[in-house]
């Protein structure tokens, strides 16, 4: 499997969060699996950091590099393709980071990691429970 990590997911999993199922971690940590956290879930990162609703120990270029490359997942550039595919999507969710997120899945056919219902309303696949 190919999965696409939601910024939430991302966080709960190198937290080691409870709210994220032992189902989904475990195929997150699988090496069967191939992992990506895309460049628009470290700016979003960055956003919360900067805005102070997101505390980290460090900053986030450092938090996110460490974290990715200790879990082994991979980084996924947004490109302009990404940013142009937009256009097509239902308006189901206003949040431009998981448009965005949908965009690449669906471009690349990547499964996105997520517990949000509304990035499931697209035809993009989605793995939670």
């Amino acid at each position: 499997m190919t999965l696409l990590l939601d910024t939430c997911t991302f966080l709960w999993l190198v937290s080691e969060d409870r709210r994220l199922p032992l189902r989904v971690r475990r195929d997150c940590r699988d090496p069967a699996n191939a992992v990506y956290l895309s460049a628009l879930s470290t700016w979003e990162i960055a956003i919360k950091y900067r805005l102070g609703r997101l505390p980290l120990p460090e900053s986030p270029e450092s938090f996110v590099t460490s974290r990715r490359q200790r879990l082994q997942i991979e980084p996924l550039v947004f490109d302009e393709r990404d940013a142009a595919h937009d256009v097509v999507l239902p308006a189901h969710h206003r949040d431009p980071f998981d448009r965005g997120l949908v965009s690449q899945a669906i471009l690349r056919g990547l499964t996105i990691v997520t517990p949000d219902p509304w990035i499931a309303r697209y035809p993009a696949p989605v793995c939670w429970l």
